[in-house]
């Protein structure tokens, strides 16, 4: 498919679902894009950064995954399927990030945000890694208000695919951290309606959601042909949105099926 009927493509999954869509796409030789540059809510795609930020401790020999953490009931906050049932006990710094990467749980985030030094902590870790742009400022929940123009817990796709690309894919890790990581990506229990839904048979994704209010659903993720071919590396947010969840999810799945298209 031609750039240019990419770019309309996209623009025309913005006009279906309304609100703002931006995207990049890319797998070395080959990117497409749409308001690439502009600010979006992250929501829960920032635990993926939070996840590699720990793996980026133990890289470090700062940290281990074995390391225990207490869960003290008090920190509780909604959706913390994983971390509520064992409130008052203790779990690892592996359990907590397989926590966050594959269910979201938010009570695990707050958690691992208090190893790294909090929102500015990994803030400044993604400035080491080489993102000038990503910012995180709030923890769980506040930091999903995602209030338009608010430019607090934000990132563009295009510095988020960037980072994730050398993240998942690069050397901001060691082999057994990036091995890791891409495990617990490829493990992600939500994203089943989003880029997922879009992938024919024989790909493999590794993914990580995240919802926020202001009609916000996004995902980020790597995307693996079948065979040799190269992976993409996908940022899709989409924000400032009044369709109902299922039709957001569906335009997100649209993404991953131009990027079919584009990799036929």
């Amino acid at each position: 498919m031609p750039r240019p009927a990419l770019a309309a493509s996209l623009a025309q999954i913005e006009a279906r679902v309304g609100g703002r869509l931006g995207v990049v796409a890319q797998d070395g030789a080959t990117r497409f894009a749409h308001r690439a540059a502009e600010r979006f809510p992250m929501a829960s795609t920032f635990k993926a950064l939070l996840a590699a930020a720990i793996l980026a401790r133990v890289d470090a020999g700062e940290d281990r995954l074995d390391r225990r953490l207490p869960v003290p009931r008090e920190g509780l906050i909604p959706w913390s399927p994983v971390t509520q049932p064992r409130a008052g006990g203790e779990m690892s710094l592996g359990e907590l990030c397989a926590a966050i990467m594959t269910i979201s749980d938010n009570t695990a985030a707050n958690l691992l945000l208090g190893v790294v030094g909090g929102p500015a902590g990994l803030t400044a870790w993604l400035r080491r890694a080489g993102d000038a742009t990503t910012r995180l400022d709030r923890t769980e929940p506040t930091l999903n208000e995602a209030t338009p123009g608010d430019p607090r817990d934000t990132s563009t796709p295009e510095a988020f695919g960037a980072t994730l690309g050398r993240i998942a894919l690069g050397d901001v890790l060691s082999q057994p951290s990036r091995a890791q990581f891409q495990a617990w990506m490829i493990g992600n229990g939500t994203g089943g309606a989003r880029l997922r839904a879009g992938l024919p048979p024989g790909w493999r994704v590794g993914d990580r959601t995240g919802g926020a209010a202001h009609g916000t659903s996004n995902v980020v993720g790597v995307l693996w042909p079948p065979g040799d071919a190269r992976p993409w590396v996908v940022a899709a947010f989409l924000t400032e949105c009044a369709a109902e969840p299922a039709a957001r999810d569906a335009a997100l799945a649209d993404v991953a099926r131009l990027l079919v298209a584009q990799h036929s």
